[in-house]
């Protein structure tokens, strides 16, 4: 829990956080709040765009493993 430390748990951690945020941002909440959703939403376009990346390195590794011919050479 996010209190837990404190000894507080269950809904009463929430109304003080809310509470809190409430009187160190005032009218600017909604703004603040605003800011944060778009930061969430850029750092997963951006954990999408690495777990991409990833998926075409690793497509790209297997095809140049099955096009390589085999070293394999009778002697």
């Amino acid at each position: 829990m996010f209190f837990g430390f404190l000894g507080y748990s269950g809904p009463l951690a929430y109304i003080i956080l809310a509470a809190v945020a409430f009187l160190l941002f005032g009218n600017r909440l909604p703004s603040v709040m605003r800011s944060l959703g778009r930061s969430v939403v850029e750092f997963k376009k951006g954990v999408a765009g690495i777990e991409d990346e990833l998926d075409e390195a690793v497509r790209t590794a297997d095809e140049k493993a099955k096009t390589k011919p085999s070293d394999t050479t009778e002697v």
